[in-house]
């Protein structure tokens, strides 16, 4: 089992089920040195899934003072594989550790 924090729309009960065919649990963390912006996703699938074109995104500034909350799922390998095909070009896997001390995996703004 692997750990992915979500922030954005990967809570949302209805992309939890069209992604991995159920519903997620996880705890309450926190991520240190990124703010979330807002971006446009044009990919249909996503749209549908989420219900709105405005994602958010992180992205890393270095300052520990920002902070972003969210929940630290436990997928297995395939979900988190199904995790990858979810998210757009826009995103990339990393993985962090969080303000808990757990390490785990979160979508990042891809600098292309």
């Amino acid at each position: 089992m692997g750990k992915l924090f979500s922030y954005g729309t990967l809570q949302l009960e209805g992309v939890q089920r069209d992604t991995f065919g159920r519903i997620l649990t996880g705890s309450k963390d926190i991520l240190e040195k990124y703010i979330v912006k807002k971006i446009k996703i044009t990919d249909p699938k996503v749209i549908e899934s989420s219900g709105t074109h405005i994602h958010l995104i992180l992205e890393y500034t270095g300052n520990k003072t920002d902070l972003v909350e969210g929940v630290l799922f436990e997928l297995t390998d395939e979900e988190l594989m199904n995790a990858d095909e979810y998210e757009v070009d826009d995103y990339k896997r990393a993985e962090v550790v969080f303000k808990s001390g757990k390490t785990g995996f979160v979508y990042l703004k891809n600098e292309l």
